[in-house]
């Protein structure tokens, strides 16, 4: 086995519960040669190396200099680019196979569930994991379903292999709330007692909000009589519902809110500023297009898929210029999978997206789109100043590529997650599978 080191900021976490244990191993320095550079930051570098070292990339640039011992790799003809995240995935809550016994994501018994975590649904053997590696992803923001008005907080892991979920929880990493507006919770609590209409459902919201302030103010008079030295303050009691709305009121929580229409997300942001909130992403998000404007004045990505539509009436009014669109009005866009099989293929789903702004004539390139699952993605979940970019001093997360990424007949050559290489398309013994997998996939004579 390599040797262990902690990861960069695994000290901090240490009086929370479920704290990452995550722990990067040892990995020789590495250098790429003469590959094409898509650093996620709006530049394509042709020809060039990148070296990373110690979890971080340390140089990049024309004839980079490496430490004798570095690892050297061809790049030429090859192109490189951040870590894949993915900031809308299901893998671990909703894992394969798709039985009822693994149906973990949604907790629908009540329309606010804001008190469960994605986290503690996560099967870490899910054989799902292991294909997104292949497909480039490094992170994955694991989100509870779209039942519920609060469905329950998100969480951010690192794709390596685990056999508990601290093991795979990005350290430090904030967690995100699911909220839900639109058919989805009508739909699901229409006939339980509601909410039944989209007034139900802003009802509910506000309804939760509201007990949500009353909650942080009892607590932050306590936390204010404790700092003047009165040891005679009594904590009030603790409500794990009103724990996680109080974090999204202190900016600790970030909002991730599934909403598709326009008008809904325009409600959604008039009741964020009635309470107090930052909302920092709405997913799926198929009508972006018609507020772009109002979502970049907000600071709020929209998280959208390339060309789904018409599965229900909320997604009718898709059109495949979307994320395009929230470009050009300067916004936050983000190409997210919430399935199994795309999240094996987003920089595919980014092809498509940037064709179609480009029939449009916005001449997108790949060094401007990369960002739309790298540098971006990074941003809504938090974690930009450590992944989604090629940067001195960032996080060596780092894809190979056999081609243009966005092409159809380009794979995954290599992925190094914080410098260590966890996927090589041409060395198998490398691929690491589940245990769940082996009694499946290992011929019967060879099983011990």
């Amino acid at each position: 086995m390599p040797s262990e080191k902690p990861s960069d900021s695994d000290e901090s976490s240490s009086l929370s519960p479920f704290s990452s244990t995550y722990l990067a191993p040892q990995a020789p320095a590495t250098v790429i040669r003469g590959a094409t550079l898509l650093t996620g930051t709006g530049q394509q570098l042709d020809n060039a190396d990148i070296l990373f070292s110690d979890g971080k990339i340390t140089a990049l640039g024309s004839e980079v200099k490496a430490p004798a011992e570095a690892v050297e790799i061809n790049g030429v003809g090859l192109w490189v680019t951040p870590g894949i995240i993915d900031v809308h995935s299901h893998v671990g809550v909703y894992s394969n196979p798709a039985v009822r016994a693994h149906s973990d994501g949604n907790e629908a018994v009540a329309p606010a569930t804001a008190k469960v975590w994605a986290e503690h649904s996560v099967w870490p053997q899910d054989p799902n994991f292991e294909k997104a590696l292949a497909g480039g992803v490094t992170t994955a923001q694991i989100l509870p379903g779209s039942a519920n008005l609060f469905g329950g907080r998100g969480v951010t892991l690192k794709n390596v292999p685990s056999v508990t979920m601290m093991g795979m929880k990005f350290p430090d990493a904030p967690h995100s709330l699911k909220m839900a507006c639109g058919e989805n919770p009508k739909r699901v609590y229409g006939e339980k007692g509601g909410p039944g209409t989209r007034m139900g459902n802003m009802a509910g919201y506000r309804t939760a909000w509201i007990a949500a302030k009353a909650y942080d103010k009892s607590w932050s008079e306590y936390e204010e009589k404790l700092a003047k030295g009165d040891k005679s303050a009594e904590a009030p009691g603790r409500d794990l519902e009103m724990e996680t709305l109080r974090g999204v009121l202190k900016g600790d929580i970030k909002i991730h809110n599934h909403c598709y229409r326009a008008d809904e997300m325009a409600n959604m942001i008039e009741l964020s500023k009635e309470f107090g909130y930052k909302i920092t992403a709405f997913h799926h998000a198929v009508e972006a297009y018609k507020i772009a404007p109002l979502l970049a004045e907000n600071d709020i990505c929209a998280v959208v898929w390339a060309d789904w539509w018409g599965f229900k009436q909320e997604a009718y009014d898709m059109i495949r210029e979307n994320a395009a669109l929230i470009e050009l009005a300067k916004g936050c866009a983000i190409i997210h999978s919430d399935d199994e099989t795309q999240i094996q293929r987003l920089p595919q789903e980014v092809g498509k997206a940037m064709a179609a702004a480009n029939r449009m004539g916005m001449n997108l390139t790949p060094a401007q789109v990369i960002k739309w699952i790298t540098s971006n993605s990074a941003k809504s979940i938090g974690l930009d100043d450590r992944i989604g970019s090629l940067k001195t001093g960032m996080n060596a997360d780092v894809v190979l590529w056999s081609g243009n990424p966005l092409s159809v007949y380009s794979k995954a050559d290599k992925v190094w997650i914080d410098g260590v290489l966890r996927f090589d398309r041409s060395a198998p013994e490398l691929k690491h599978t589940s245990d769940f997998n082996l009694g499946i996939i290992t011929p019967a004579g060879d099983r011990p």
